[in-house]
């Protein structure tokens, strides 16, 4: 026997008795390499500490710690859609150029169009299967709506609506109130209803 196949055999017997061993359990614990990975000392959250001393394991942030994507360097009103009196302000406080209405137009017909339809009649795919009415953004009482609360209701959603808070930015949200306000403004000065 030939050195090679030798060490080939033994090769083919370590295989065959570890693909054996995978399987079984051991009376014995197992090897820890590096014990300092499965033994950590960690804090639940909300549990005691007595090494802090106010007793709390969680610690406050530093003060003036921003977490990221949460920089507010815009008005609040850009954030709420409402003044400082806390009313509905009337316009959008950005200018809707073409690159802000094309986002708008990319936006509204990934998060919008299913429900309210293409043009914003409110015939969108669950009026179609479904018969769920969704309103026209035609409609008298949307067109006098302010954009302060047309953005609350993207922000926080109404009735059936789910909020969208959390996929769209502000910009993006008020990128679709000026998308939404030059179809309104279309569809009228066409005076189609």
């Amino acid at each position: 026997m030939s050195r090679w196949s030798r060490l080939l055999m033994l090769a083919a017997m370590t295989m065959v008795m570890t693909g054996c061993m995978r399987g079984c359990t051991s009376p014995r614990p197992p090897i820890h390499l590096n014990p300092n990975m499965d033994y950590q000392p960690r804090v639940n959250a909300q549990a005691e500490s007595n090494f802090f001393y106010d007793g709390a394991s969680m610690r406050e942030p530093i003060p003036g710690t921003i977490a990221r994507g949460e920089l507010r360097d815009q008005p609040p009103s850009y954030y709420t859609g409402m003044d400082e009196a806390g009313g509905w302000i009337a316009t959008a406080p950005v200018s809707a150029d073409e690159t802000m209405l094309a986002r708008g137009d990319r936006q509204y017909t990934i998060y919008c169009q299913p429900c309210h339809e293409k043009r914003g009649t409110g015939k969108g795919i669950l009026f179609q299967y479904g018969s769920v009415p969704m309103p026209s953004f035609h409609e008298e009482r949307l067109l006098v709506m302010t954009d302060g609360e047309l953005f609350d209701i993207i922000t926080n959603g109404k009735g059936l609506m789910q909020g969208y808070g959390y996929p769209l930015s502000p910009s993006d949200r008020w990128a679709i109130i000026a998308h939404l306000r030059g179809m309104q403004r279309e569809r009228q000065a066409g005076g189609a209803s």
